[in-house]
C-alpha cells in the first residue's frame, strides 16, 4: 500500500480491523494495538531495533497475528512544525515498510507524545527503570489514541 493520511485510512479501514501505533525511537520501537471497534489503544511492547529488514519482519508478523488494518507511525517534527532528521527517519521506515505490506500507514505529528507520557509516569511516581521499560510503548500508545480520536471524530461526522 502506500503512505495516506488520515481520511483516506478511514475510508479504506474494514470493519473490525485494528491498528497498531508504532513510536520510533533511535534504539527501539513502541508498540500498541487498539480494539477491534478502534475506540482504545493498549500499550503493547518494546522492540529492540535492529536492522530494517529483521524490524519489518516482526511488523509484518503482527499485522497478520493480529488482523491489522493500519498502522499509525509518529512523525517526530520539531517544535516549530519543521522537519529534522528524526523525522526523516521516520518516513524512510514509513517508505520502505510501504513496499512490503498492502495495509495503508498513516504518519501522525507526535510532538510532546514523549513528554506527556513522561510526565504521567512521573506522576504515578515510577521510578526511572520502570519509566525507561513502558516509555516506548506507552508513548505509542499516546500517538495511536489521538488518532483514534480523530477517527471516531470522522465517523460521528
Amino acid at each position: 500500500m502506500s503512505i495516506v493520511s488520515l481520511g483516506q485510512l478511514h475510508a479504506l479501514l474494514e470493519p473490525g480491523a485494528r491498528l497498531l501505533g508504532l513510536d520510533l525511537g533511535e534504539k527501539t520501537i513502541g508498540m500498541a494495538l487498539s480494539d477491534t471497534l478502534r475506540f482504545v489503544a493498549s500499550p503493547m511492547d518494546t522492540m529492540r531495533r535492529g536492522k530494517f529488514t529483521a524490524d519489518a519482519n516482526a511488523i509484518l508478523t503482527l499485522i497478520e497475528e493480529h488482523g491489522i488494518g493500519g498502522i499509525i507511525i509518529g512523525l517526530p517534527l520539531n517544535m516549530d512544525g519543521t522537519s529534522g532528521a528524526a523525522a526523516q527517519s521516520a518516513r524512510a521506515f514509513a517508505s520502505n515498510l510501504a513496499k512490503l505490506s498492502d495495509v495503508p500507514i498513516v504518519l501522525v505529528d507526535e510532538r510532546l507524545s514523549t513528554a506527556a507520557v513522561t510526565r504521567t509516569l512521573l506522576e504515578a511516581d515510577a521510578s526511572r527503570k520502570r519509566r525507561g521499560q513502558v516509555v516506548d510503548k506507552m508513548a505509542a500508545a499516546y500517538i495511536l489514541q489521538g488518532a483514534l480520536d480523530q477517527l471516531r471524530t470522522m465517523r460521528n461526522a
